[in-house]
């Protein structure tokens, strides 16, 4: 995937705009805090500050705008407009510099993050459609690992460049022969037309602004989604930010130091990236969040309890080969970088997230909201540091110690509004931790609109199996006494579970069952039912029971037949004994679920019942 010509050249497009933006906006902060500057209206700290907002304020301005015109244009001709943008830009930046016109470089800076305001939308909303569903996580995992490499190559470089003899004529050619580079890269990315009907768009910044977060707060799924990530930003924004003072008093180091502890944290995220892709198994996998969630909060402790002493000479200050050297700060190496792979395993499921939830329509404004709630969460990041350790004296070890323990609250927070998280979650653990399951025929079940499923009935756990194998939420119907069992009655409740049982048990139960698949059908959404209606005592497959010509009589939808197994004979089957009765023999068994093509809704039971059959058999 990553070498075709639907991805790599807008893989190379958005890591070559990545660094550029880098390396311009360091330079600059470099030359106006260690070059004399004596043309400045204002203090350096001034200008600093300054600078950061300058650069983050498009974000809240034009990302709205920006989703709507990458929802409604051609994908690749905007890329190219906004490279053509970018050489323009840098062209002037590149005499700005060579000039020493700060003022005019800050303007540029704003310019800068402009075209990145407007990049983000179409960055991430282009690969659901360049991509298909199963390369979606590796497509993310790519793009997230070329970025904040190309961050951290851009932070190193402009450090380099600003170091060197001929610093101005080097920073100015740097920055206009890579925005050369981007828009050539970006002439080779294939046609990506709007997916919707095309829309009469309106330049309204503010109201514009706070419509896209409305419109992705009816989605829960989504909107947590982007909580999560922009909760990701807080932290990573306040690592970033307070790396060059944590070494400094914490540490004992100088500057170069700084620059590994950056190269630890950035290497860190591009492997927790490439972990994600690998343990997803190619498809949008939400059950590896809790890990990155547990590793922020683990190793955000452990690195403060593995900051060594003070060296004996207080006057000592650690290079980098000297602070490599030196075993008492593997600990801390060690822990930061595990930061950064915990945080590449948290983020890049939940971008494949939205993009796969988000209307593909639709999906550039999702990722436009992001942006913005991203920005904010930046912002908030640097007023809370600011009252935490200029207002109240904390140290900057309290302030991440503080970011370790609210990651926790936030983390339980998320959970309990998207029960779907921790669902996933499970399922995860079951699938590939308890057993190895395989899915085959996963592209069989449908992207959007209504579907039953038709499955055998081997297990307790046989729902938490399927919702594994689907990146679509599933409705379950589940008989009544299995969903309030005790250990599982709270995912089987939050999952949306519909319980059934016999008339002569409870025709009420029995009636509301039935309208609830109606009204889930009528919704588009994917509807699974046991038709055995119990679980196989003996291993075999059961007579299908009348309910599923009921439902399809009700809602002549898709039907879609699927088989367990290698359930027969776990703890949760009825094989030696009732299920959940007799002592666990087996672990990490092989369990397949087998995925045939979808047929009519008019087809007869017994003929669902032989390609499920089938499928168990082969």
């Amino acid at each position: 995937m990553l070498l075709t010509k639907r991805f790599f050249p807008y893989f190379s497009t958005q890591c070559l705009g990545a660094l550029n933006d880098n390396i311009y906006k360091n330079v600059l902060l470099l030359m106006v805090t260690y070059t004399q500057v004596n043309d400045l209206p204002m203090s350096v700290n001034l200008f600093v500050n300054l600078a950061a907002g300058v650069f983050i304020l498009p974000f809240f301005l034009f990302s709205a705008h920006a989703g709507m015109v990458a929802d409604n244009m051609d994908k690749a001709k905007l890329i190219r407009r906004l490279k053509q943008f970018e050489v323009v830009i840098m062209s002037c930046a590149a005499m700005a510099i060579l000039s020493q016109s700060y003022l005019m470089m800050l303007l540029l800076l704003f310019l800068t993050g402009s075209q990145s305001a407007y990049f983000g939308p179409v960055k991430y909303s282009l690969l659901p459609q360049a991509l298909a569903e199963d390369e979606l996580v590796t497509g993310n995992a790519w793009v997230e690992m070329g970025t904040f490499l190309s961050i951290l190559v851009g932070t190193l470089s402009a450090g380099l460049i600003v170091a060197s003899e001929h610093n101005l004529v080097t920073a100015a050619v740097s920055v206009f022969v890579l925005s050369i580079c981007g828009y050539l890269s970006s002439r080779a990315i294939p046609a990506m037309p709007p997916l919707g009907v095309v829309k009469k768009i309106r330049f309204e910044p503010l109201s514009g602004t706070w419509r896209s977060i409305a419109k992705v707060r009816q989605t829960p799924t989504i909107w947590m989604a982007i909580l999560a990530i922009s909760w990701f930003w807080f932290l990573g924004a306040t690592y970033l930010t307070q790396f060059p003072n944590f070494a400094k008093l914490h540490l004992h180091a100088d500057a170069t130091v700084v620059s590994l502890l950056l190269a630890l944290f950035s290497i860190g995220i591009a492997i927790g990236s490439y972990i994600c892709e690998r343990f997803s198994f190619g498809h949008v996998e939400l059950g590896l969040l809790p890990f990155g969630v547990l590793g922020l909060t683990v190793f955000g402790v452990d690195l403060l309890w593995t900051i060594p002493p003070a060296p004996i000479d207080v006057s000592y200050i650690y290079s980098i080969g000297s602070f490599i050297d030196a075993s008492q700060h593997y600990g801390v190496m060690f822990a930061l970088f595990m930061v950064g792979v915990s945080g590449g395993l948290f983020i890049v499921p939940l971008y494949a997230f939205i993009q796969s939830r988000a209307k593909k329509e639709e999906c550039a404004q999702a990722i436009a909201a992001n942006n913005i709630v991203n920005a904010l969460f930046m912002v908030c990041s640097a007023l809370l540091s600011m009252v935490l350790l200029e207002g109240l004296n904390w140290t900057i070890t309290e302030l991440f110690l503080l970011l370790a323990l609210l990651n926790s609250v936030v983390a339980l927070y998320v959970y309990s509004q998207v029960p779907e998280f921790t669902q996933r979650f499970i399922s995860y653990l079951l699938s590939h931790v308890f057993y190895r399951v395989t899915v085959e025929g996963r592209a069989k079940l449908p992207k959007e609109g209504a579907a039953v499923i038709v499955c055998n009935h081997v297990s307790y756990v046989d729902a938490l199996i399927i919702m594994g194998a689907s990146t679509r939420p599933i409705r379950f119907v589940m008989d009544k006494s299995i969903s309030e069992i005790p250990l599982l009655k709270y995912l089987f409740r939050h999952a949306g579970v519909i319980p059934i049982c016999s008339p002569r048990q409870c025709q009420n139960t029995y009636n509301s069952a039935f309208d609830q698949i109606h009204q889930a059908l009528q919704n588009d959404e994917l509807v699974c039912i046991f038709p055995e209606g119990r679980l196989t005592p003996d291993g075999l497959l059961g007579e299908f029971k009348p309910g599923i010509d009921k439902i399809l009589a009700r809602d002549t939808v898709p039907v879609i037949p699927m088989a367990l197994n290698g359930l027969w004979g776990s703890y949760f089957s009825h094989k030696d004994g009732h299920a959940l009765s007799t002592r666990p023999k087996r672990f990490w068994s092989k369990v397949t679920v087998k995925i045939d093509d979808a047929v009519a809704g008019t087809v007869e039971r017994q003929l669902l019942r032989a390609k499920v059959e089938v499928l168990q058999s082969e």
